[in-house]
């Protein structure tokens, strides 16, 4: 066993700065009211010393945690399969680690791990919450207002009180909660550019393969779709669950209802790989029998089909990182409050074609 060097303490920086340690404790925790000279003093010993503040204390004078909770309301299995979390996580990481903030990552299995989620953000554990990939039915919203956690939703509300419930096929016509603050992107606006690029080439059966219709990103696009095929044959709109394996159930039942389709437009990218294999299987060509565009631009999946996929981008990364600091800037910390404090509540970040082979 080797012996462990003593942790420095506020009086050890104190005494190598010749200051209190009131000075210290402020110029630590970032008061104002001390001298520049003696800021400089105290930095210096801090740096000569090795001083690491103790969390706990510094918390129970600043109130704060440095913590921010990340929840996703998805199973692990969902999660870690999917590069748009990935993508999502990385730019809310970025943004976090640049204020000094740790990431505290929750995700939900079922009933019990919402109630587990809930009391972790009631218990103080945190400074706010980051919160995304919610469906109609989800309790957290609710346990998240009655927790009283400075807040920042991913995606546009689908509840209207918080407790309210609406059904998948209205939820695009609701303009969510009053007060709450959110990043989305322009899901439906981002539909309808891609059918109309497939309506102009010329196909006229074009399906669509939806989301989960419990959440708005998916009834935003099929309301896109439906902006553009209008009374379009029922048959032709099928729902997914935004994985490969629901594109490829989706896209044999679409073959089996309309085998003359010739366009599909998913609404993933994830989706649309599934719906491509299912073609291929099928010796249809893509995308001269049948064209297919994604929702995403995720690129370790749209490069990497075959053909390469045509898909409509939304800034994924941005979007965490724009979630992050609207929720810094609540918090009041520092020059994110600059960036995000005449920010309005809602946020929808626009979407852009991206044409490839596919379509």
């Amino acid at each position: 066993m080797t012996d462990t060097a003593p942790r420095p303490t506020l009086e050890a920086v104190a005494a190598r700065a010749g200051v209190s340690r009131a000075t210290v404790s402020r110029v630590v925790n970032g008061g104002d009211g001390v001298r520049q000279k003696l800021v400089e003093r105290v930095r210096t010993a801090v740096e000569e010393l090795g001083y690491v503040p103790n969390q706990a204390a510094r918390s129970l004078v600043t109130r704060r945690h440095d913590a921010i909770a990340v929840v996703i309301a998805e199973p692990e299995t969902r999660v870690f399969a999917d590069p748009f979390f990935a993508l999502q996580l990385r730019g809310i990481s970025k943004e976090l680690t640049a204020h000094d903030n740790q990431l505290v990552l929750l995700l939900t299995e079922g009933r019990d791990d919402h109630a587990r989620v809930g009391r972790y953000l009631a218990g103080g554990h945190v400074d706010g919450a980051l919160v995304f990939s919610l469906h109609l039915d989800d309790p957290l919203p609710g346990l998240i207002r009655r927790a009283g956690v400075p807040t920042v939703f991913g995606g546009r509300p689908g509840w209207k009180d918080g407790d309210g419930r609406d059904d998948a096929e209205g939820a695009e016509d609701v303009e969510g909660v009053e007060g709450v603050e959110y990043v989305d992107s322009d899901n439906r606006g981002g539909a309808r550019e891609a059918v109309r690029h497939l309506v102009g080439l010329g196909r006229t059966r074009v399906a669509h393969i939806t989301g989960p219709l419990d959440q708005t990103s998916a009834a935003d696009r099929l309301a896109g779709y439906r902006d553009v095929m209008g009374a379009a044959d029922p048959r032709l709109v099928v729902e997914g669950d935004f994985t490969p394996a629901g594109g490829e159930r989706a896209m044999r039942r679409l073959l089996d209802r309309c085998p003359d389709v010739d366009a599909v437009f998913a609404a993933n990218d994830l989706s649309a790989a599934g719906a491509l294999r299912v073609l291929r299987e099928h010796g249809r060509r893509v995308p001269d029998d049948v064209a297919v565009v994604g929702f995403d631009d995720m690129l370790p999946v749209a490069e990497q089909t075959d053909p390469p996929l045509t898909t409509v981008r939304q800034d994924i990364e941005g979007m965490g990182r724009l979630m992050a600091r609207k929720l810094l800037g609540r918090l009041g910390q520092r020059d994110a409050a600059q960036d995000a404090g005449a920010a309005p509540a809602d946020v929808v970040l626009p979407t852009t074609l991206v044409r490839r082979a596919s379509a």
